[in-house]
């Protein structure tokens, strides 16, 4: 049976061995070895020690560490395009699927390197450093309740920082005229692109049920409970996105026409609309948290597919939200998901494309840039077989 005791960080400080409990949203383990840094450490010095695994732990002023990660970014991003402008001299331009995975290598190692610099943390979320921020709220919304002191990079508490704040301003959803508020966790909505598909695709006759497969955010089952779907039953096996869909549902209003389920895809029972939007790229997430992004064999996409037949009232339809940026990449061709639609019973009615608009897909140096510039989100229209 797995153990579920916390993991601890050991280290050395004033000739004493210490520990404490060991956090990482990411799945990192605690690194094995630790020195303690203060404002007198050099940018440089931390650099190297971080590349080579040592952690720092921080006992300096709060606002010269956020200034040493920054530094340690500029190195670690400033070394990376150095790599990549020597590997590109050496060989031939990398194919797609190259590219892709030499970028998440990369971003992996930069991620890890950046989370070397460590805080520690009272029980109650306090930081015991100079010019400390209040972090209470970020850290109980993503963490829960405090219990007692532990270790977390710095790096990613300001990730927890950043989400309260998307939390607490919400994202502007057009497609309801209301604001949608992602909790730390929760895939944020921030393609509107998708939302409007769901939005402008007429809906299926008569329509008095709709299933929502993996609720996210609730913006899907907003969307079509405000377009007037009687009832909706969404479902989600993460506890988080079930807590921000309830309450996002709540501010919008729309609560009792939703019925949140947890459950792996599929609720009990049929429905005229089944609608899912599966994490987009088939590959391996690096942490818990890329589950959102990252569909790791493609396996959310076949369970929708291999389930909705069995979860179709007669007429009805499936709704497939899904991006070709796999195929651009080199991932998973076109020819598979046809495959896929027809070896489950189901045929193609309409396919309603919309191009992206976020930045990336005009940034030029964006190493997947040519795959990001010919993605099309699509919206398949799916029915079982005749």
């Amino acid at each position: 049976m797995e153990s579920t005791a916390p993991q601890l960080i050991h280290w050395t400080e004033n000739g004493e061995p210490r520990s404490a409990r060991w956090r990482s949203e990411s799945g990192m383990p605690p690194p094995k070895r630790v020195v303690i840094a203060d404002d007198t450490t050099n940018a440089d010095t931390a650099y190297r020690l971080a590349c080579e695994g040592t952690a720092l732990l921080w006992r300096g002023d709060y606002q010269n560490a956020k200034q040493l990660l920054q530094a340690l970014a500029r190195r670690a991003d400033h070394k990376g395009g150095g790599k990549q402008r020597k590997a590109k001299a050496a060989k031939t331009p990398a194919t797609p699927t190259e590219a892709f995975h030499l970028h998440r290598q990369a971003q992996s190692q930069r991620g890890r390197t950046l989370a070397m610099l460590l805080i520690l943390f009272d029980a109650d979320y306090t930081i015991p450093l100079r010019r400390a921020p209040d972090v209470k709220v970020a850290c109980n919304e993503a963490y829960g309740k405090g219990e007692q002191p532990f270790i977390a990079s710095l790096r990613e508490l300001l990730g927890l920082i950043g989400a309260h704040e998307w939390r607490r301003n919400g994202v502007m959803i057009p497609a309801l005229g209301e604001r949608i508020h992602p909790h730390y966790g929760v895939f944020s909505p921030v393609r509107g692109e998708y939302v409007a598909l769901v939005n402008d695709t007429p809906l299926p006759p008569k329509t008095q049920l709709a299933f929502d497969i993996g609720v996210g955010t609730g913006v899907l089952s907003a969307v079509l409970a405000k377009r007037g779907v009687p009832r909706v039953v969404a479902t989600d096996q993460d506890p988080r996105a079930l807590s921000c869909a309830k309450e996002n549902l709540a501010l919008l209003g729309v609560n009792h026409q939703v019925e949140l389920v947890k459950a792996d895809l599929f609720p009990e029972g049929r429905a005229a609309l089944v609608v899912c939007n599966p994490p987009w790229v088939p590959a391996r997430p690096s942490s818990p948290i890329e589950y959102a992004v990252y569909d790791p064999d493609s396996a959310m996409l076949r369970g929708f597919l291999a389930g909705l037949k069995d979860h179709l009232l007669p007429g009805g339809e499936g709704w497939l939200i899904l991006s070709d940026l796999a195929e651009h990449l080199g991932l998973r061709p076109r020819a598979q998901l046809l495959e896929w639609i027809a070896n489950n019973g189901l045929r193609v009615i309409d396919r309603h494309d919309v191009r992206p608009v976020h930045g990336k897909a005009t940034d030029a140096t964006d190493p997947l840039h040519a795959a990001r510039a010919a993605e099309v989100t699509s919206l398949w229209r799916l029915a079982i077989s005749a």
